[in-house]
């Protein structure tokens, strides 16, 4: 594992799992949060977003977080394992909320500077909205690559637990 691509629904707990995952592996961690998201949530577009992904696509080794499905497909093709945090949608969305609520007015560092966190109702209803809009298209993306890469699906914060033990223990 030396390029992984990690996706799921917000709040399913990507940038944490990448940065528990970076730090024990010694690997950088890219957010795509933080190449998307300029000061005053001003998004890049489609095109500028794939540009700043292959500059880090082409390194030997890093961990990119996020979903972002128009730049997918580059990732996927170069990751080595895909790992898909397929958590239950009220556990997402009572995270996105602790989230906020915690960081209110707060820039987190997996986000682009000058965009302290918020939330609204079409965010919310995305997150609610992700098992059945989203999650089937991750899976028939990750099955498209099960016989060329390491597909790793974890389910619940037990199975991230289980996850991070064994790669600390030295279980790639």
């Amino acid at each position: 594992m030396r390029r992984i691509c990690i996706v799921g629904s917000p709040g399913s707990g990507k940038s944490t799992l990448a940065k528990k995952l970076g730090s024990l592996m010694g690997i950088e961690v890219i957010h795509l949060d933080k190449l998307f998201w300029k000061p005053g949530w001003n998004a890049v577009s489609n095109e500028e977003l794939a540009d700043l992904q292959d500059e880090h696509l082409r390194k030997d080794s890093w961990i990119i977080d996020g979903s972002y499905s128009s730049v997918w497909q580059p990732r996927l093709e170069r990751a080595d394992t895909i790992i898909f945090l397929d958590f239950f949608r009220w556990i997402c969305i009572y995270r996105v909320v602790k989230r906020y609520v915690l960081a209110r007015n707060q820039t987190r560092s997996d986000m682009g500077s000058g965009c302290p966190e918020k939330i609204d109702f079409p965010f919310l209803l995305f997150v609610w909205n992700y098992p059945t809009h989203r999650r089937n298209k991750v899976l028939a993306m990750t099955q498209k690559y099960t016989a060329q890469k390491q597909i790793i699906i974890l389910r619940n914060d037990k199975k991230v637990s289980e996850f991070l033990k064994n790669i600390k223990q030295g279980n790639r």
